[in-house]
């Protein structure tokens, strides 16, 4: 059975930051491309970040300079380091593994990210 479970989400202030993780099981986790979305209230799900199994990275152009993602194949874990976060960076972050071109394609359950003062 296939399972991402994200954790670390919260509610910091203005310019804080955070740390979310997410660890996979029951998949072969290094041959996976990690992604990040999130989806704020009466929007769309948006791609925030995106890290290919040779550990080439992508960003959404809102929050480049200040998220990076990373991950650690021996651990089965992909993080997303958010800093100097923006109200507007509230939403339900995801994880998602994939491989291009398959029907495997697996996503987590979300954690919530709230930045208010």
């Amino acid at each position: 059975q296939v399972q991402l479970v994200e954790s670390g989400g919260g509610l910091v202030q203005p310019g804080g930051s955070l740390r979310l993780s997410c660890t996979a099981s029951g998949i072969i986790f290094s041959v996976y491309g990690l992604d990040w979305y999130r989806q704020a209230p009466g929007k769309q799900r948006e791609l925030v970040a995106g890290i290919t199994t040779g550990g080439n990275t992508n960003y959404a152009e809102s929050v480049k300079g200040r998220f990076t993602i990373s991950r650690d194949n021996a651990k089965n874990t992909v993080y997303l380091q958010m800093n100097s976060l923006k109200p507007e960076d509230t939403a339900v972050y995801y994880c998602n593994a994939k491989i291009s071109d398959s029907r495997y394609n697996y996503w987590g359950q979300g954690t919530q990210v709230t930045v208010s003062s």
